[in-house]
């Protein structure tokens, strides 16, 4: 999951329509030059691209028969574009996926089964949960690049002053540290977000979710779901609980309180670990808490896992998918996911790749130790478009413009129109 991609839309729709062809580029000289290949990389243009712009020119000198198209895509835009360009037969040769779209792109044809092909040479490496998560219909479509759960992130040094010493366990307690530490330091203890993937740790915590895939039902607006969404409006009013941000710079807003010591503590992913740093609050990367997301009533606490696989175009004609196969497998390698660790601050999706020099890092460190808490997706290839009725909803609900048992039933009327075989 990623959030506020830095590009313009002209800049990226001129770059997409020079390099969208990777399966049919017929600049290539099959039979005496290298063979190209595009990659669609949709990770942020500012603080991630260069790393991977850098290890894609290493892979060309290890590889001088093969040259890499390097594209960065717009996070935001990627997944449309892609769909449209898969469907003409013009699509990269390899894309990073956001793990929601691989099962999805899966269905459609689109992806390359990866099982026993050199991108997976080293499967029994990367973390199981994870490849589960890459799989569709019993074949694997990708191969994990980086991955990422949500976490309670908290400032240290305001719990200490406000004489909290561990992070809350549940979200009642949350809501009691909150009144603390505005009582004892002036400073909100927590501000929440409106946005649906930051919402799914309270269904996680009743023991639900927006739908039961196994059961095809959809649950979101079941009485677990109710109480759910129950303590995630009730953490938007109270004594040190700052009031929701419906704007559309929410997330901006948001980030740069807690970056700067103006809130205590909020829920976010790691790939905001190298932007924590720049902020006044975490000059001194020590004082960054990092913490399972609170618990609710059922005892039950996680958060989704996120991130993003790299897969491989079926459309493209063998030579390109088999220089494409090399590179998956380049990228993906222990050494290449240690050095993006360390650089981007990201988390590898292979054991191996979890050297001492990455888990210096205290961000890595800590959430790696929330990640045997993610909860894994369901292999619905629908089910990362079932965040989008609720993003439409929980604003107004948070905003006290729609009751909350209204904006769950016009989510789950939104989401029947998706899964149309589930039952309610």
């Amino acid at each position: 999951m990623r959030r506020g991609i830095a590009a313009t839309a002209l800049v990226a729709s001129i770059a997409l329509a020079a390099t969208a062809c990777g399966g049919s580029d017929s600049s290539d000289d099959k039979s005496a030059g290298p063979t190209t290949i595009t990659w669609w990389d949709t990770s942020n243009a500012t603080n991630e691209a260069p790393t991977y712009k850098a290890l894609a020119k290493e892979f060309e000198k290890a590889n001088p028969t093969i040259k890499v198209k390097y594209v960065n895509v717009p996070f935001d835009q990627a997944q449309n574009k892609f769909d449209t360009a898969a469907g003409a037969s013009g699509a990269p040769d390899v894309l990073r996926s956001e793990v929601g779209w691989t099962p999805a792109f899966a269905k459609k044809g689109y992806f390359l089964p990866l099982d026993g092909t050199a991108a997976l040479a080293d499967q029994a490496k990367f973390q199981p949960n994870l490849i589960e998560q890459a799989k569709y219909d019993g074949k694997t479509y990708g191969v994990p690049f980086v991955t990422d759960t949500l976490a309670l992130v908290y400032n240290k040094a305001l719990f200490e002053k406000a004489g909290i010493k561990e992070a809350p366990k549940t979200w009642g307690d949350l809501k009691t540290a909150a009144a603390t530490i505005k009582k004892k330091t002036g400073v909100d203890g927590y501000w929440g977000s409106t946005q649906a993937y930051y919402a799914q740790s309270f269904l996680y915590g009743e023991g639900t979710n927006t739908v039961d895939a196994t059961a095809k039902k959809i649950t979101v607006n079941s009485p677990e779901a109710k109480k759910a969404f129950g303590t995630w409006q009730g953490l938007f009013s109270g004594k040190g609980l700052h009031k929701a941000d419906t704007t559309a710079d929410a997330y901006a807003h948001i980030q740069d309180a807690f970056v700067n010591g103006k809130v205590a503590a909020i829920i976010q992913g790691p790939w905001e670990i190298t932007n924590f740093y720049k902020g006044s609050a975490f000059a001194d990367k020590a004082n960054l808490g990092i913490a399972t997301v609170p618990a609710g009533s059922s005892g039950k606490a996680g958060a989704p896992t996120g991130g993003h696989n790299l897969s491989v175009y079926a459309g493209s004609d063998k030579a390109h998918q088999a220089a494409s196969l090399k590179f998956v497998n380049f990228m993906t390698s222990a050494k290449s996911q240690a050095s993006i660790a360390l650089k981007n601050s990201t988390l590898p999706t292979r054991d191996d790749a979890y050297t001492d020099a990455v888990k210096a890092d205290p961000g890595i460190a800590g959430y790696q130790g929330v990640l045997p808490a993610a909860q894994p997706r369901p292999a619905l290839p629908e089910y990362g478009s079932l965040w989008g009725p609720l993003d439409t909803e929980l604003p107004k609900i948070a905003g006290g413009k729609e009751s909350l048992d209204k904006g769950l039933s016009n989510a789950e009327l939104a989401i029947a129109k998706l899964v149309p075989d589930f039952s309610k």
